[in-house]
């Protein structure tokens, strides 16, 4: 994403989100890695929720993580 990043209006929306709220962070690192969220099933359930950050502060559902989670079946042994 790179510069372009500082450019887009949700990023900067999700950015006084953050401070409004309280949230500092920390300036170190590389600051241009966008991040996820994968739940995965035991065994060959696989992947039950994909959530990758299309921009700076994308925030996933937690109701959705929570629906995935309780989609885990116990494997078997």
């Amino acid at each position: 994403m790179m510069m372009s990043g500082f450019f887009r209006v949700g990023v900067w929306q999700n950015f006084f989100r953050a401070w409004k709220s309280g949230y500092s962070g920390n300036l170190e690192g590389e600051g241009f890695t966008l991040g996820g969220v994968y739940v995965v099933g035991a065994g060959r359930q696989g992947i039950l929720l994909e959530h990758r950050e299309k921009e700076f502060g994308d925030k996933v559902s937690l109701p959705s993580v929570l629906e995935a989670a309780e989609k885990i079946k116990p494997q078997a042994s």
